[in-house]
């Protein structure tokens, strides 16, 4: 952990975002993300981030603690081929798809000069421990200051306490957690500043897909945003449904959202031609 100085004494980087269907979202590549996510350590000014997709943004239109959970967060990034389509469509040309699985191992990487301390949150001792020899073998100069694996269920306040507590007395730079959706975002609205000065970034099932404890799909399907088809066909009892309603509505507001542009495009070209047509 670098000194307080050394932390705040870095210009913070400006970033771009772009509202889809309510939620504030990062416009840039994985690198960038990368790069954001080490400036926020550097500052100290703590703070959580959400990565989520077409289920995270349909969820809060339902939802009001899901949506202020987004609102509240210091950024959300578009873990979501079709959320970062949908940014492109509304001008945001750089925006890429920021998958936990990928975000994760980079920030990993990035971060041993740094000498930045993760913490672990959620899933199952099983997978943490898995998920941990992995992480070390593949960058033997990381830092894990520590791991917890909740139960499943709410917990009291005075148990959340004694996690961030825990987290601090770890004095980890980074927390990820790994609670899936709407879970994750919602502890970390409730507990980020519980363990501040950490950054908190709910990352969902890249616990289990960077344990090896479930398969990711191909590289092939993930350029062709396709993972979610993946993920589908591996566990269809688990997210039939789910796909069915929440791709069902994104495609709807979706197309709404994109038919509310054209008509303000199109407002906007009326009134820049009105005077021409007024000297006819």
């Amino acid at each position: 952990m670098r000194s307080s100085s050394e932390l705040t004494d870095r210009t913070r980087t400006p970033s771009a975002t772009c509202t889809v269907l309510g939620v504030e979202y990062y416009i840039g590549d994985l690198r960038s993300a990368t790069a954001l996510v080490l400036e926020r350590v550097r500052t100290g000014a703590g703070g959580y981030s959400c990565l989520c997709g077409v289920h995270g943004i349909v969820t809060a239109q339902h939802s009001d603690s899901m949506m202020e959970s987004l609102r509240d967060a210091w950024m959300n990034f578009p873990d979501g081929a079709p959320v970062a389509w949908l940014m492109r469509r509304f001008g945001a040309r750089r925006a890429r798809r920021i998958a936990g699985p990928d975000l994760m191992p980079l920030v990993f990487e990035a971060g041993q000069d740094a000498g930045i301390r993760h913490f672990l949150y959620g899933s199952t001792p099983d997978v943490l421990e898995r998920l941990e020899r992995r992480l070390l073998e593949r960058y033997p100069r990381a830092i894990i200051a520590g791991r917890h694996s909740p139960p499943f269920r709410a917990l009291s306040d005075a148990e959340n306490a004694e996690i961030a507590d825990e987290i601090v007395r770890s004095q980890a730079d980074i927390v990820w957690v790994g609670l899936g959706l709407p879970k994750q975002d919602e502890w970390l609205h409730r507990s980020a500043e519980l363990f501040a000065p950490a950054v908190g970034l709910g990352v969902g099932a890249a616990f289990d897909f960077l344990a090896g404890t479930k398969p990711r799909a191909p590289q092939w399907l993930q350029d062709a945003g396709l993972e979610w088809l993946h993920r589908l066909l591996s566990e269809p009892r688990r997210l039939a449904r789910r796909y069915a309603a929440t791709n069902t509505e994104f495609v709807a507001r979706a197309g709404i959202a994109i038919g509310g542009e054209y008509a303000n495009a199109a407002r906007r070209f009326v009134v820049r031609v009105r005077p021409g047509d007024a000297r006819r």
